[in-house]
Parts: C-alpha cells; structure tokens; sequence
C-alpha cells in the first residue's frame, strides 16, 4: 500500500500507541512519563492546598484530618507522590539545561550519516535518573523507617 503526504494511517492503538509503542527510546518513555507525573502532581496541587487549609480550623481539625490520613495505603500513595516529584524534577532540570543548549553536541552539517545529539543526552537522562533513584532510596529509609 502506497501513501502520499496527505493520506496517513489510522491509529488503531489508541492510547497504547503512545505509551508503548515499543520501538521508541528511552527519551521517549521519559517523556511519557514526565507528562504524566506533571498531570499527576497539578492535580495533588489542589487536595494539598485544601488538606493544608483545614490548619486554619485549629488544632483538633488538623489532628482529626491527620488521623484519617494515617494509614498503610496513604503512606504508599504519599511515597509515590515523592518518587513522582522527584522524576519529574530532575528530567525538568535535564530539559532545561538541554533547552539552554548544554548536552547537544557540536553543531554539524546535515550530511549523511546524520549525528544525533542521543549519545550527548542519553548519559545525561541516566544521570539524572540515577540520582532521582538514589534520592528515591533514602526517601524510603525517611518515609518507611528502614
């Protein structure tokens, strides 16, 4: 089957298309996943602005929304939140320096073979990542008491 520039494939994955496509990168999952840890934390913004609200109220409020909130299930919901922070925290670094032109290489000609800056930035993603991880670890020995 031919195409031509205007016609285009339909997607019959949906959703799975662009989650996992398999043959996509790493840079590509972390941009899935950068997308959705910044949708996730946007909608944590308003639940934790009304929890830190409830201060207002006085002492036993706060002491009876903390009570509620102290279970196995909330620890592990509030640890996630953490880990989802901090991924998306130092891939926004990452793109940030990456967008101020660090981490690209050396402008080059267009010529056949074509260099991409993947081997420049790649190292620098799995840096990040590492120190996230290493960040995520010692969060857990603070959250769970290791």
């Amino acid at each position: 089957m031919q195409l031509n520039d205007t016609q285009k494939l339909p997607n019959k994955l949906g959703l799975w298309g662009w989650l996992g496509g398999g043959r996509y990168g790493i840079e590509r999952y972390a941009y899935s996943l950068h997308r959705l840890t910044g949708i996730a934390l946007i909608l944590y913004l308003p639940f934790h602005l009304y929890i830190t609200s409830v201060r207002l109220q006085g002492e036993a409020a706060w002491e009876n929304l903390m009570a509620r909130f102290d279970t196995p299930l909330m620890h592990v919901l509030e640890y996630l939140l953490f880990g989802a922070f901090l991924f998306h925290g130092f891939n926004g670094l990452r793109l940030f320096f990456t967008e101020l032109g660090f981490f690209i290489g050396k402008p080059a000609l267009p010529e056949p073979p074509y260099r991409t800056s993947v081997h420049h930035q790649r190292p620098v993603f799995i840096g990040a990542m590492l120190l996230a991880g290493a960040f995520f670890v010692i969060g857990a020995i603070d959250f769970f008491g290791f």
